[in-house]
């Protein structure tokens, strides 16, 4: 069979996905078995894997989807206990106080706090802690989500402390021959070559997403405005400049100076500082507040789970001892992947299924050190903190497992669905469906790859819902289809690593995951069609910058 047919039929798992979801608008909960479906029976019938197998990668999938679901239930429960205690009423007040401004709203809370949970904790945090801010503050559900994703791009390829390099790359590039052979050229060393790569990540993204707070507030008016223009953004361009240059001018210069690890961190916390106070002040904001239309004007695809406010509960709660929940989430993460003894105590029980039914699939799940444990420590502080009754804990604990129901139905075929996808390669047989996919966009495009790179790599991360899997999967292949087309390797793999983290903005369980926190499900369709708007951005403009910089670089 020849490659062009192979990868058609490679491309079927994510056409179909696409499909269903953002053409048919079908819910997740029906398009994901779908696919699935499809998945397999590829699996089986054109590349000959063993059942095995197959079986294997989907108990993979759903461990991984237990993950997420574990997060999840952490992220609700938190809420749902805030919104018992009447927490929520103190935390809207304090967002007003700064700014009643929903778009300036939506950089602090998204784009800045966002980022900086995406640099301690990564692994689609962001929209478990934001999203629900959001709407309690007042968003709609959808566009709460919506912003939420929309951050999800600039700050990924150094979240976690810069995993999607530090292992996705790595992971990808060293100890192989192809790399080996290159650098011994330059008398170059592997981490030199690493760190540079980073460099150049960092600089992609930080002329990119400088723009991303003014399309952020530019969708914000289009979709969700009382006018519903593009133009409702317009008017706090500078702010949004502001806030943009704000984070990527202390990002840039952390990757390229300083390495992987901290970009997303320093740029977050060095924004917040500056943002804070600059918004508060009324620096460079429209004097005309921007906000939503009137409740009862909205159509009934924005809604989610609805925040009314609490007469039993501490109404006057101070501002203070409302944020501490989510400032404690905050500094937990943060020290739970900054502290050496932390991190290796939290990490330290790993449940392991290694080969699993004889394969060479493995899985693990580490229930301490994934968010969800934080997040449920901070909840049973919370219900202290706050002093709450047995019936609120109780009201919590309801609207919180069945807000997973609907999630938990996605998930548990979206991911097995991406695990069958991944691991469909056999020995002596056919490379798995991404390499063949990603072999059939190269022979196609052939000397133009500098433009398409990016591609690949949100394709990736639209698979597996991670950049850094995304990096793992796709970092060679890149580097060897750089040597073939004669353009710089670090040039290439660096939008790879930008091209995954643009990824993260559709991708289905991120979408899913988002959706759970805030109570809306089934609307994954609506979701995916508004960010593949800035997605879109993202690749073009970074293929722009990767371009140019091949008249730069020489490594």
């Amino acid at each position: 069979m020849s490659l062009g047919i192979l990868s058609v039929l490679a491309l079927l798992p994510i056409l179909s996905v696409f499909v269903l979801i953002v053409l048919f608008r079908w819910p997740a909960t029906r398009a994901m078995p779908a696919a699935f479906l499809i998945t397999v029976l590829l699996a089986l019938f054109v590349w000959k894997v063993p059942f095995l197998q197959i079986i294997a990668a989907s108990l993979d999938g759903l461990v991984t989807a237990a993950s997420i679901l574990y997060i999840v239930l952490g992220a609700v429960l938190l809420l749902n206990l805030l919104q018992e205690s009447g927490s929520i009423n103190a935390i809207r007040k304090s967002m007003f106080l700064i700014s009643p401004d929903r778009r300036v709203q939506a950089i602090i809370v998204a784009f800045f706090f966002g980022a900086f949970i995406e640099g301690s904790a990564g692994f689609g945090t962001p929209a478990a802690v934001a999203a629900p801010i959001l709407v309690a503050i007042g968003f709609p559900a959808m566009a709460a989500v919506m912003v939420t994703l929309i951050i999800q791009s600039t700050p990924v390829s150094f979240g976690a402390v810069g995993t999607p390099i530090l292992i996705g790359v790595n992971a990808g590039l060293s100890g192989q021959a192809e790399v080996a052979n290159y650098l011994s050229a330059f008398s170059a060393d592997f981490p030199a070559y690493l760190h540079s790569i980073g460099g150049k990540v960092a600089i992609i993204h930080g002329i990119t997403g400088t723009l991303i707070p003014l399309i952020l507030v530019l969708m914000m008016g289009r979709f969700f405005g009382q006018k519903r223009k593009w133009t409702d953004g317009l008017s706090i361009l500078p702010f949004a400049l502001f806030a943009g240059l704000c984070f990527t001018i202390p990002y840039t210069l952390t990757g390229v100076l300083l390495g992987p690890e901290f970009p997303t961190l320093i740029g977050s916390l060095l924004g917040l500082i500056i943002i804070v106070p600059a918004a508060k002040s009324g620096f460079l904001i429209p004097k005309e507040t921007w906000d939503f239309p009137l409740r009862k004007f909205w159509p009934s695809e924005w809604e989610g789970q609805k925040f009314e406010e609490k007469t039993n509960g501490p109404k006057a709660a101070s501002i203070f001892r409302a944020w501490l929940p989510y400032v404690l989430v905050a500094v937990f993460l943060l020290a739970s992947r900054l502290w050496p003894w932390l991190k290796n105590m939290l990490a330290s029980l790993t449940l392991n299924w290694r080969q699993i039914f004889s394969t060479q699939i493995d899985t693990s799940f580490q229930p301490l050190y994934l968010p969800g444990f934080l997040f449920l420590v901070v909840s049973i502080l919370t219900v202290f903190i706050q002093k709450m009754s047995k019936k609120q804990i109780k009201g919590a604990l309801n609207k919180s497992f069945l807000m997973l129901i609907g999630p938990f139905i996605a998930l548990a075929f979206a991911v097995p669905m991406v695990k069958v996808f991944i691991n469909s390669g056999t020995p002596g047989g056919l490379d798995k469906m991404p390499i063949i996919l990603a072999s059939g966009a190269a022979s196609l495009v052939g000397k133009v790859w500098t433009g398409f790179a990016a591609v690949i790599g949100a394709m990736g991360a639209f698979i597996a819902g991670s950049n850094t899997f995304s990096n793992m999967m796709f970092s060679l292949f890149q580097f060897v289809t750089a040597i073939k087309t004669g353009v710089i390797p670090g040039v290439i793999v660096a939008l790879q690593a930008v091209g995954g983290a643009a990824g993260n903005m559709i991708c289905v369980h991120n979408v899913v995951a988002a959706s759970a926190v805030v109570g809306l499900i089934g609307k994954e369709g609506h979701l995916i069609r508004k960010t593949l708007i800035p997605m879109m951005y993202y690749l073009i403009v970074a293929a722009m910058v990767g371009i140019t910089m091949l008249q730069v670089f020489k490594f």
